[in-house]
């Protein structure tokens, strides 16, 4: 195996042995971990952070850091869906994907074609939709109608199953392949590891860097908002805070993962072997005696930082810290 590829598969297999440990771990912390509903409710909530960690691995990969705005694009998704269930089911979903591509364009629009820092717009994007939707709906939460085909339906997203299997976990499935095969297999995919890689050199080899970054965000609102559907199905109602923290969460999978915040490597296996050990964490921890939500919180924020600094240090010792 070549050097590239080692230095590839290393991150990949790191994270899945975490995930091996933190298994072994969660049956030490309580007898019950490894029954089939424990373990399935694991990879339920593990689904919903992946599908919005997979679209966010498009814009880390290029370069661009993080997309603070996925909070709010997830509860616009599910608000409008709920909002338009009177009206059909499909119309409903139809228009909750709608508003997160819409969303995610802009968003491409801005920091692809305009250039302004992904951290600072997609923060005041964050701020400017959960201020619309708060003043819109007066931050009350919307409740799926279940006397209706529509509503049962809409809920029944989330409970939905094939053969045994969680429908959502199909769909992180499929969610996952489709954006591994455009990562790896596509020419989008290639210009984006070029973009991610040295964005000046890419554009001055013909590379159509604006279009390229753009695509990256687009898929990020459109990921964002089926995830913030699926969200919405398990809580049965819209809410403004409903996509609360999985901006950090599925950014601390992603770098997890071995896709480094300066971009340009990165494989769609280690973000789903980053999503499983956040969700992972998420049903251990509480299980722990003596940690409670602040403690998760830090232990989270230390991963975070742990990782990214091992990063940054392996950057530098092949001399490409400025990548």
């Amino acid at each position: 195996m070549s050097e590239a590829k080692t230095q590839r598969h290393r991150p990949v297999s790191g994270v899945y042995l975490f995930v091996l440990a933190l298994l072994l771990l969660g049956r030490l912390v309580s007898p019950t971990f490894w029954t089939a509903g424990s373990l399935l409710q694991v990879v339920q909530d593990v689904s919903i952070l992946g599908v919005v960690a997979v679209g966010l691995a498009f814009i880390t990969y290029s370069g661009h850091f993080v997309d603070l705005s996925i909070p709010a694009i997830m509860a616009v998704s599910g608000i409008v869906a709920v909002a338009l269930l009177p009206y059909g089911y499909s119309l409903a979903l139809a228009a909750g994907l709608l508003s997160g591509l819409l969303l995610g364009l802009v968003n491409g629009l801005v920091v692809g074609y305009l250039r302004l820092n992904p951290i600072l717009w997609t923060l005041a994007a964050l701020s400017l939709i959960d201020g619309i939707t708060r003043w819109a709906y007066g931050g009350q939460w919307i409740y799926a109608d279940e006397t209706t085909l529509a509503g049962t339906r809409f809920v029944g997203i989330y409970r939905a199953s094939v053969l045994g299997v969680p429908a959502i976990v199909l769909v992180f499935a499929a969610v996952a392949i489709v954006g591994g095969l455009l990562m790896r297999h596509s020419g989008w995919g290639r210009n984006l590891k070029l973009v991610g890689a040295a964005y000046e050199p890419a554009r001055m080899s013909g590379v159509p860097v604006r279009r390229t970054v753009c695509i990256a965000f687009v898929l990020s609102g459109l990921t964002s908002a089926l995830a913030g559907l699926i969200k919405t199905s398990l809580n049965k109602y819209g809410d403004v805070e409903i996509g609360l923290g999985y901006d950090f969460l599925a950014l601390t999978a992603v770098v997890l993962g071995g896709t480094p915040l300066a971009g340009g490597r990165g494989t769609m296996a280690g973000v789903v072997g980053g999503a499983l050990v956040m969700g992972l964490l998420g049903s251990i921890l509480p299980l722990i005696p003596g940690i409670g939500q602040d403690q998760q919180s830090m232990i989270r924020g230390v991963i975070f930082v742990v990782v990214v600094g091992l990063s940054q240090w392996a950057l530098r010792r092949r001399g490409r810290d400025d990548q």
